[in-house]
């Protein structure tokens, strides 16, 4: 499956490395007949899924370090790089994670510089695909993909500049409120997502499909009180409803000694993600389309080398207080590792600091969702990353059942997430802080956590490490060299 999406990616890059791309193709074709051919078409596409795979310097949206990922995980609970004792690591992930970070922060400005690249992309491939009258689902997966990218970036930044068409400059680039990108947002899926291939797996393998469509407008729907005020439980429902005739189910939860950790449900972040479950992937293959770093960043390079023989980082860490909440009996607990390991190490679940002096080089208990499958170095695995999977959904529609007072409804959708961890489901109808804590022991790591904790007004209170925030720590600062760049540009209140 994950071949035929490599092989529109490698044909992009092909393509835009060619030295004597005149001669091979457009002395052939005019750029609508190539636009309009099924490769033309899906070298369009291809484009804008390669902003997506993660990468260095903060590109894409999970994968590698410094970018979108890193900035929605690390202002959460569930997360960090202390900078450490021994003089390693930047203290750009305890500012995220303190609530410390200001208008010039590094990955700040990292995911403001992704997002917009990705927009411009997209829309390059909506002006290229409209003007060749490509196939329909061609031009509506790239408006669906548009749609996607301003969605990550209202949920970031609040207020942002929105264009449609590539024909203007920064510095005339128009700021539009919240609400209005996501009035568009929701247009953009409403009008699109039907017309998407119904298709799972083969060429639809990390790619929206009609599923997929419906996964992303049921997330819009699901935050839209914290985006207009106006909250959109009823339309979330529906959306996650659309999903049943996909045919999802939850991934099997078995034990097995040859799977990582043990167990078939950690199949779920390997090599390629089950299609079961998993709604929306992003492939991944090292040093070739992107790179899968979480466990390396992770594990102490001693421990590292004695199990894969390469390097690890030494970086990211959990909370005691956060793994302790999860059930000994729960099997997702097994992803997090403290104690003896190979390689001589012996990790200390407690932090003694985060930043002054900082953690010892064995602190904090690490995290092994995503086992390393290979090619893999001491640069990155190739674990695919799923976006969005039907656990998720589930509890999505819990959650919306017990906000329209519907608990008793809730409960199937809850029960059937806590079965499949090997736990009893629960004594009572759900609370919302019953589906917040679940969403937090099945969702950990996967890039939900801080939208999640906006949410349930979880974000702004103190937790380990962490003062009290202000209100306006809810949103991001729009970066300095973009205020520079556009005096058009309103900042974000408190920065």
């Amino acid at each position: 499956m994950k071949k035929i999406l490599f092989f529109l990616l490698l044909t992009f890059q092909l393509v835009q490395s060619c030295t004597k791309v005149d001669e091979n193709i457009y002395d052939r074709y005019s750029a609508d007949d190539f636009y309009n051919s099924p490769t033309g078409s899906d070298v369009a596409l291809a484009s804008v899924y390669a902003q997506i795979a993660g990468n260095w310097g903060g590109v894409g949206y999970a994968g590698a370090d410094n970018g979108w990922y890193d900035l929605n995980s690390m202002s959460s609970d569930e997360q960090v790089i202390p900078h450490r004792n021994t003089g390693d690591w930047q203290l750009d992930f305890v500012q995220l994670y303190k609530h410390e970070w200001l208008p010039t922060h590094l990955i700040v400005g990292n995911t403001w510089n992704w997002l917009y690249k990705s927009i411009f992309t997209a829309n390059l491939a909506v002006e290229q695909l409209t003007n060749a009258k490509a196939e329909t689902a061609k031009i509506a997966e790239a408006r669906v993909l548009r749609a996607f990218f301003y969605y990550l970036l209202v949920d970031d930044f609040g207020n942002v500049p929105f264009y449609t068409e590539n024909n203007i400059t920064i510095e005339n680039l128009p700021q539009k409120s919240r609400a209005d990108v996501y009035n568009f947002i929701v247009t953009e899926l409403s009008d699109n997502v039907e017309k998407l291939s119904a298709d799972k797996g083969g060429q639809y393998y990390g790619r929206f499909n009609k599923w997929a469509g419906y996964a992303l407008l049921a997330k819009v729907y699901l935050n839209a009180g914290v985006y207009t005020g106006t909250p959109k439980w009823a339309e979330c429902l529906a959306a996650c409803n659309k999903l049943t005739a996909g045919g999802f189910s939850l991934h099997p939860a078995t034990a097995n000694a040859a799977s990582p950790l043990g167990n078939t449900y950690f199949d779920l972040f390997g090599d390629e993600n089950p299609q079961d479950e998993t709604i929306l992937s992003i492939y991944t293959k090292t040093d070739i389309v992107g790179r899968n770093i979480f466990t390396i960043r992770s594990l102490l390079g001693p421990h590292f080398v004695a199990l894969f023989n390469a390097t690890g980082w030494n970086g990211t860490v959990t909370h005691e207080n956060y793994v302790n909440r999860f059930d000994n009996n729960d099997i997702r607990k097994r992803q997090f590792i403290s104690g003896a390991q190979p390689g001589g190490v012996n990790y200390s679940p407690t932090i003694s600091s985060l930043d002054n002096p900082g953690a010892g080089r064995e602190e904090g208990t690490r995290n092994m969702k995503f086992y390393p499958v290979g090619p893999l170095n001491g640069g990155g695995a190739s674990n695919d990353f799923p976006i969005y999977r039907y656990a998720d959904i589930l509890l999505m529609k819990a959650e919306c059942h017990v906000r329209l007072g519907d608990a008793a409804s809730a409960k199937p959708f809850v029960d059937q997430v806590r079965t499949r961890a090997g736990l009893p489901g629960l004594a009572a109808d759900p609370t919302l802080d019953d589906i917040y804590n679940e969403r937090g022991f099945e969702l950990t790591w996967e890039g939900h956590r801080r939208q999640d904790m906006i949410r349930f007004d979880k974000f702004l209170l103190a937790h380990d490490f962490k003062p009290a925030s202000g209100a306006f720590r809810k949103l991001y600062p729009i970066p300095t060299f973009a205020l520079d760049a556009n005096k058009n540009l309103t900042q974000n209140p408190g920065y």
